[in-house]
């Protein structure tokens, strides 16, 4: 039996699965990550990106901030891909409980996945910094310059920069679900993001599945490893 008949073996047998992923889920719909050869972070800027995308940086460089923010993660013409729509589909029939993501694209939801816990936040929240009104992305994107809110308050993106630390609540929420599953099924991810990486240790569950291009320091753990595409490998499996 090869990995994605294995794959779909635990899918079927499975009654609670939860969906943990990363950069990898996004790429396939066009978007750049960040930690590949060719991933944003190895791209040439005034300033290195992991300081752009810092706490400090948006305070005290809010211009240069907004610049390599508008450029490199706006979100206009991406489409969810189909390993969003099955995974759509796979909660349709109340067997994914949950999805965790790392991503801030927005996509899941979009694509129509109800219980979605984004750990990084996503980018279609945005909150004035002064009054707390709510923005959505289509407003800061389109801005001038730095958004500003018709208060005067600086808008910022309700998204975990760097210096910065996950919600509370949100992380409760995960550690809950992936507790409580019995398949785990983590795809596109280096899993070398931390706080995020750490939630797998709360796993005790049947079956843990990796599914990324690259090796993990997770596979020896997992009951089925998968170095693929993913596209490639959701556009074979079925509900």
């Amino acid at each position: 039996m090869d990995e994605i008949k294995k794959l779909q073996t635990i899918i079927d047998n499975s009654k609670s699965i939860v969906f943990f992923g990363g950069a990898g889920v996004s790429t396939a719909s066009g978007l750049k990550d960040f930690r590949s050869k060719d991933g944003i972070y190895n791209m040439k800027f005034d300033y290195p990106p992991e300081e752009i995308l810092s706490h400090h940086f948006f305070m005290n460089n809010t211009k240069e901030f907004f610049k390599f923010y508008k450029d490199m993660l706006c979100t206009k013409n991406i489409k969810p891909n189909i390993i969003h729509t099955y995974l759509v589909d796979l909660e349709k029939i109340n067997k994914l409980k949950a999805i965790i993501t790392q991503n801030i694209d927005y996509l899941h939801t979009l694509a129509g996945s109800k219980k979605v816990l984004e750990l990084h936040g996503n980018i279609n929240r945005n909150y004035c910094t002064k009054c707390n009104k709510f923005y959505d992305g289509e407003y800061v994107f389109k801005s001038n310059d730095i958004p500003r809110c018709k208060c005067s308050g600086i808008i910022k993106p309700d998204v975990v920069l760097y210096e910065e630390g996950l919600d509370d609540e949100v992380v409760s929420e995960a550690i809950y679900y992936i507790s409580n599953a019995d398949t785990l099924i983590i795809a596109g991810t280096s899993l070398c993001v931390y706080p995020a990486a750490g939630l797998i240790r709360y796993f005790k569950g049947k079956n843990l599945v990796i599914i990324n291009k690259d090796t993990t320091t997770y596979d020896s753990i997992a009951n089925l490893v998968i170095n693929d595409d993913l596209k490639n490998v959701f556009s074979k499996l079925k509900i």
